[in-house]
């Protein structure tokens, strides 16, 4: 994950500039009417503006888009021209083809604006992301936490019981590969983009900050209402997923200035980690190159501040309306790691609430808005554990994703107006093949792989009813594998001295596999099959599987952008009443 950043960098400013002129929103972007969002023509060359027509539906832009665009002879850092108007709005749905000509430099675009019922179908929505979650860390979840017997699973998940399924399509506009930026943007604005950006058109030029916006759901609800957001993750608040619920970049690891977006943008209910970016740059541990203090800033603005468990709690009952919890500097512990085996930095932090507990906590907060709400809880480390194949912790995080649905669930059953989504971003090419038995004969830890009649069942147990394994090193457990991977060595067994570290760099700057883990019994080593400039398992191509419950949910169904997904959820809160 140390090179992932790097990698998405790089790969955002490899957005090649077409033969013909670059229209921003793209082909077939589908609009919210009345939606707020930057109008960009990039131009292949320099040209002159008496040489420019831009129409829409054959009409003078400005006349479609409420006011005119400007001429830009050059653009910062690029020998073109182009032509641009922030704010832009069409209110009228329906079908627009936009044409742009100068010279023989001309493009033709078309965008869907679509409007809303009139009615709302839900007052409330609780939008759940599991960050990379796949097929196998649910089929793995479930056996973990629920158990098999004769082939059929002993309990069910809570995602496995909402009513309606989708397919959901997660490539990028520059890419079939994705990351959690990008795809998270597409949920949260219904506009798709490129690798790294959130709520912005990646255009060409240097600036991270100056690229086409697009309006994102706190924005609409703030524009249309006076529903409260909430946001729960167990990653870092500034992180991609919930990012993308705020903030205008196309740098997702510009994470000082989505801390400032989110401000700006105020939602009720901020928990997570990542209090290294609030805090000024002269105190120890802060991650900020300004002088800026946000945990004042916030606390100023009436939030009230909770940094741990305890004070999470407190906050229950005391809290002025706001609530900012900050309980790690950086990424918060995994479950396992947390509540079991006291690894990680649990020994700096040991008192981080659960997403469950968060998850509470900001329903009994949010729910108090006689007028709804949004909330969005992300299960980051099915991601972050799934990058460096550590598949145990992986699946523990899968179960406490499914535990903070099940809250959900349980609450909707009493607020029958309110929408569960179950999504991931994007998916891992991860899967269960089987089990591994300790009991096997032999030192060969291949040979005890069991597949197909060989494979039998795991023997985790759970005595206490927690819904987790009492052991996660039981002698019988699953065999999961990657199908991408960098050069590091298989141990065949869960990580019990903290989070798996596949691959280091060597003096070349390649990555190699770790030797830490040489000497475990039976480690192999495993020749990689992505780049030796990847140090984790990258993220896969194949469709996620989004479920979804309540009043609006049937609209999920067959295949699916997740640009579609963001109208589904504004159509469920009908933000856009189509004009008659």
């Amino acid at each position: 994950m140390r090179i992932l950043a790097a990698v998405l960098a790089a790969t955002t400013c490899l957005i090649a500039t077409a033969d013909a002129a670059t229209v921003y929103p793209i082909d077939r972007a589908t609009i919210l009417a009345g939606s707020a969002f930057d109008f960009k023509v990039e131009f292949a060359g320099v040209v002159k503006p008496e040489d420019v027509t831009v129409t829409i539906n054959g009409e003078p832009a400005a006349t479609v888009l409420g006011k005119d665009y400007e001429f830009i002879a050059k653009e910062e850092g690029v020998d073109a021209s182009a032509v641009l108007l922030r704010a832009a709005k069409v209110t009228k749905p329906g079908m627009y083809t936009v044409e742009v000509k100068a010279g023989d430099d001309a493009r033709t675009v078309q965008w869907d604006v679509y409007g809303t019922p009139e009615a709302p179908k839900a007052k409330n929505i609780i939008f759940f992301l599991g960050d990379g979650l796949s097929v196998a860390h649910r089929t793995g979840a479930r056996l973990m936490s629920k158990g098999m017997t004769e082939g059929k699973a002993n309990g069910r998940l809570a995602m496995d019981d909402l009513d309606h399924t989708a397919l959901i399509g997660t490539s990028s506009t520059n890419a079939i590969a994705t990351d959690s930026a990008n795809t998270m943007s597409a949920h949260m604005t219904g506009h798709k983009t490129a690798v790294n950006a959130l709520g912005v058109y990646a255009d060409r030029t240097k600036d991270p900050f100056d690229d086409p916006r697009v309006e994102n759901i706190t924005e609409a609800l703030a524009r249309t209402g006076k529903k409260s957001v909430g946001i729960v993750t167990t990653s870092e608040v500034e992180d991609a997923t919930p990012a993308a619920v705020v903030a205008h970049t196309r740098l997702r690891a510009r994470k000082a200035e989505i801390v400032d977006m989110m401000f700006e943008l105020k939602p009720e209910v901020v928990l997570g980690g990542g209090s290294a970016y609030f805090l000024p740059k002269t105190t120890p541990g802060s991650k900020r190159k300004d002088d800026k203090d946000f945990i004042k800033t916030f606390t100023e603005a009436g939030y009230t501040l909770a940094t741990d468990a305890n004070s999470l709690e407190a906050a229950r009952g005391t809290n002025t309306g706001k609530i900012l919890g900050l309980f790690h500097t950086g990424n918060m512990d995994t479950v396992l790691d947390r509540r079991f085996l006291k690894k990680g930095t649990v020994d700096k932090f040991p008192d981080q609430p659960g997403l469950v507990d968060m998850t509470k906590v900001a329903l009994e907060q949010l729910s108090k808005n006689p007028d709804g709400f949004f909330l969005m809880v992300e299960g980051a480390s099915i991601d972050k554990m799934s990058h460096p194949m550590d598949w145990d912790r992986a699946l523990y995080e899968t179960i406490e994703f499914d535990q903070a649905i099940r809250v959900a669930t349980e609450f909707a059953k009493t607020h029958p107006d309110t929408m569960i989504v179950v999504t991931p971003d994007h998916t891992h090419g991860v899967s269960v093949i089987g089990t591994i038995d300790d009991d096997k004969p032999g030192e060969d830890m291949r040979e005890k792989v069991g597949v197909y009649a060989a494979a039998g069942f795991p023997n985790y147990t759970d005595a206490d009813g927690d819904g987790y394994p009492d052991k996660v090193d039981v002698s019988r457990r699953l065999a999961v594998f990657a199908s991408n991977f960098p050069d590091y060595y298989e141990t065949w067994r869960p990580k019990m001295d903290g989070p798996f570290d596949p691959a280091i760099k060597n003096e070349k700057g390649e990555y190699v596999a770790n030797a830490a883990y040489k000497d475990a019994p039976g480690a192999v080593l495993r020749i990689g099959n992505i780049p030796r400039s990847t140090d984790t398992a990258v993220h896969a191509v194949d469709d996620g599987i989004l479920q979804a419950s309540g009043p609006g949910s049937e609209a999920f169904k067959g295949y699916m952008e997740e640009s579609d997904v963001y109208r589904v959820l504004v159509e469920a809160f009908a933000l856009a009443p189509a004009q008659k």
